[in-house]
């Protein structure tokens, strides 16, 4: 028998990790405002963006951002 990890994730939590993984791919991949990213993705503001994103991530958008651009 094999057996499953069954891992229980509340809606929110659901779609703030989307959020955060758009997020992700437009500082990899853009050369967006912050505060752009966080409306694009749906968060109120830039702020709310940056608690999230250091809660799930341990890092900030700017220092994430910063190890996929960094030759500018």
């Amino acid at each position: 028998a094999e057996n499953y990890l069954c891992v229980r994730i509340l809606p929110y939590q659901w779609l703030l990790q989307q959020r955060i993984g758009l997020a992700q791919r437009l500082l990899e991949t853009t050369n967006e405002s912050i505060e752009h990213i966080a409306a694009h993705c749906g968060f109120s503001s830039a702020a709310t963006l940056r608690l999230h994103f250091q809660r799930l991530l341990h890092t900030s958008p700017q220092a994430y951002r910063h190890t996929f651009h960094h030759w500018q």
